[in-house]
């Protein structure tokens, strides 16, 4: 069965999740977070990605991903999965691979979805019971986009600098989304759009996208998506 092609359309804000193969861990030390971290940031830079958010849970990575140039969201997870896999198995006496596959990554509905995918993405550890704030993960970006943190790897979207005229309102407005409760149809649409590698988003932004893409954004689709006309104005 051939591979479902990648959404290739620079500017627009991916959801990104690459797992550990058959689910076993990709970290074992604070050493390999931090590694991993510093060869995001370098190779971010190198293909032209601006990361809004990540988390990095003990068997699996989510990324919150805006390519600036065409092919480089996969350029920069193919080189990073490279380089990393290099790392641990020289660092633990290991062979074979570590991630399960290739990475999954579905394309997001900025004006809509884009605050919440990050929250969805930093809330991650307490889902995991692993902390009951998100600010006690030190391996996110709860700290940088929430606390104001120093975070060398974070890119802040311009949704994101428009939460406030301050580095402070903005942290503060960011904060108090986390009071609002994430719905289990929330939780579902969000997974379902990663897991299929569709489109998470309005329906005429999808449509939309459709367009442009040439290549389905909706669940059990058939064949060469159906072009459909958009009336009203509406902006991506």
């Amino acid at each position: 069965m051939p591979r479902k092609p990648r959404f290739n359309l620079p500017g627009y804000p991916q959801h990104v999740i690459q797992r550990g193969n058959n689910r076993e861990p990709c970290f074992y030390a604070e050493a390999d977070y931090q590694r991993y971290l510093e060869d995001l940031t370098e190779i971010a830079v190198k293909y032209s990605c601006e990361v809004h958010a990540y988390v990095l849970m003990t068997n699996h990575v989510h990324l919150l991903v805006s390519s600036q140039i065409d092919y480089g969201l996969s350029q920069m997870m193919q080189a990073l999965g490279r380089r990393y896999v290099y790392y641990i198995n020289n660092r633990y006496r290991r062979t074979g691979t570590l991630w399960e596959g290739r990475f999954k990554a579905s394309l997001i509905d900025t004006e809509a979805y884009l605050l919440t995918c990050m929250r969805y993405i930093e809330l991650n550890p307490i889902r995991a019971n692993m902390v009951t704030h998100p600010g006690e993960y030190s391996w996110s970006s709860y700290a940088a986009n929430a606390q104001g943190e120093d975070d060398s790897l974070i890119t802040p979207h311009h949704l994101y600098t428009g939460l406030g005229e301050t580095a402070a309102l903005r942290q503060a407005a960011y904060r108090e989304l986390f009071r609002h409760h994430m719905d289990d149809e929330l939780l579902h649409e969000i997974r379902e759009a990663l897991n299929h590698e569709i489109v998470l988003g309005r329906s005429y932004f999808k449509d939309k996208i459709e367009s442009l893409a040439q290549r389905q954004t909706r669940v059990g689709q058939p064949g060469r998506p159906c072009i459909r006309k958009n009336h009203g104005d509406h902006s991506l």
